[in-house]
């Protein structure tokens, strides 16, 4: 057993621990070995470094500088720029530093074994026998097959284009291999499901052209030339056809606000509390029975029902069946109309071949109209593509025109005042060209209200003060 003394900050001295230090565990909790570590540290580091400092001599530990001081040389004999950039260049660069090694530790292994290639460890006769087997063109699979890929490597190296170069469309190109494939298969009666499917049974994926790869979004410019009434000195006619343009929308909104309120809030009375109230009463009373003469109304209704005598107004309905001569007078019948419907169509069918420019006129017609359907739409679908699409629950609004009256007008591009942002502008553009979806500013999150309260078990109950 041990005894330890355990002395604070102050050297006063505590009371003695007695520990056991018969596992290892305990020995290594109760001994301090902090001297030993870091003597071994020490150690460790002067390895790294290399030899001691105090075993090294003079002319290790210092050096003698040779090099002039330049403030006190003259101009005359001072390097110049251009041998300072030799020699900088000329000198090893610093970030070679991190591949020299960082300890002076010596390799403890000095006499190291060199592994020699399986080419060095060949027999001379077999290396002379494999050299004539080759310039006969014997090769063995394994090399044929090497120098295949070899050829074809080097080929593909060439017709790789340099850095920098985009002059093939990669969707149009075809590999060698689907060429080859699509010359051997007779594609003329093939649908292209078929030929995909057979190019891909052989190995060969047909790739599909993206629709949209090529395509813009939206049709309109990215930066739409503006009114010439908006410069800052245009001409009187300029400037008179976009207030003339300004106008217009400006009186469309107002009658489009006035039909509104004509069809909504013109349209109803205004009605007194009470009124209201008695309207609201008859019109939920509306289809009840009317207290007055209900007793004899019911009176009546018992009366009727209690009448024994009384026959149904629905008789059941007897199953009788169709006699034979029946039967065969409704066959007779059937065959006849069936018969007459044919002559009427034999009968149609002379009558048409009298009809024939008639029908020539109608067919005419019909195509004339189908034409100019035909044009309708690809001058609407031509207007859609203008148009912008729907791409969220907001509605795109186009910015109201920029223009500027008569009297606003200065003259001279120094005393023009800037009348809308440019980032409004681009982003309004953006929105109309389906790139952005058009959006709406949020200023404040709708957050739940929570409720809070305190369970029954968590309340503090304070005892009653008495007054």
């Amino acid at each position: 057993m041990v005894q330890i003394k355990i002395i604070d900050s102050e050297n006063s001295v505590k009371k003695k621990k007695k520990v056991s230090k018969k596992t290892k565990k305990s020995w290594r909790k109760h001994v301090n070995i902090k001297d030993v570590d870091d003597f071994l540290e020490d150690k460790r580091l002067e390895e790294r470094l290399g030899i001691p400092f105090a075993k090294r001599s003079d002319k290790e530990l210092f050096a003698i500088d040779t090099t002039p001081d330049l403030h006190l040389i003259d101009e005359d004999h001072k390097k110049s720029k251009a041998a300072y950039r030799l020699a900088l260049k000329n000198s090893e660069p610093r970030c070679y530093a991190i591949l020299k090694p960082s300890s002076a530790v010596p390799d403890p292994i000095v006499k190291r074994n060199r592994v020699k290639t399986p080419e060095e460890r060949k027999n001379p006769i077999t290396k002379h026998i494999e050299k004539i087997r080759k310039l006969n063109g014997q090769l063995k699979l394994k090399e044929k097959i090497a120098l295949k890929n070899r050829k074809l490597a080097e080929e593909r190296k060439k017709n790789q284009p340099k850095r920098g170069e985009y002059n093939l469309d990669i969707w149009n190109v075809q590999p060698t291999e689907e060429v080859e494939i699509k010359t051997k298969i007779d594609s003329q009666w093939l649908t292209s499901e078929t030929l995909k499917h057979t190019l891909a049974i052989k190995g060969v994926k047909k790739r599909n052209i993206p629709k949209t790869i090529h395509t813009k979004p939206s049709i309109l410019p990215a930066v739409e030339p503006p009114h010439p009434g908006t410069s800052y000195n245009p001409s009187y006619e300029d400037h008179q056809s976009l207030l003339h343009e300004v106008a217009e929308k400006e009186i469309k909104l107002m009658k489009q606000e006035a039909h509104l309120d004509r069809v909504t809030t013109k349209m109803f009375k205004k009605v007194s509390p009470e009124e209201n109230t008695k309207n609201r009463l008859r019109e939920l009373s509306e289809g009840l029975p009317s207290t007055e003469g209900s007793t004899s109304v019911n009176d009546q209704d018992l009366e009727k029902n209690e009448d024994p005598n009384k026959l149904s107004i629905n008789p059941p309905v007897k199953n009788k069946k169709k006699t034979l001569v029946q039967r065969r007078k409704i066959r007779e019948q059937n065959a006849l109309a069936s018969e007459q419907k044919q002559k009427k169509l034999e009968k149609k069918k002379i009558s048409d071949i009298y009809r024939v420019k008639i029908l020539n006129k109608k067919i005419a017609n019909r195509e004339q109209k189908s034409e100019l359907l035909s044009k309708k739409k690809e001058k609407l679908k031509a207007l859609k593509a203008k148009e912008t699409k729907v791409l969220s629950k907001n509605k795109f609004e186009a910015p109201d025109p920029d223009f500027q009256l008569g009297e606003e007008l200065s003259g001279n591009l120094r005393n023009t005042q800037p009348a809308k942002s440019l980032l409004t502008d681009r982003f309004k553009s953006l929105q109309q060209r389906n790139i952005v979806a058009p959006s709406t500013r949020v200023l404040k999150l709708n957050k739940p209200k929570v409720k809070r309260y305190i369970k029954p078990d968590h309340k503090i109950q304070l005892p009653k003060t008495s007054k």
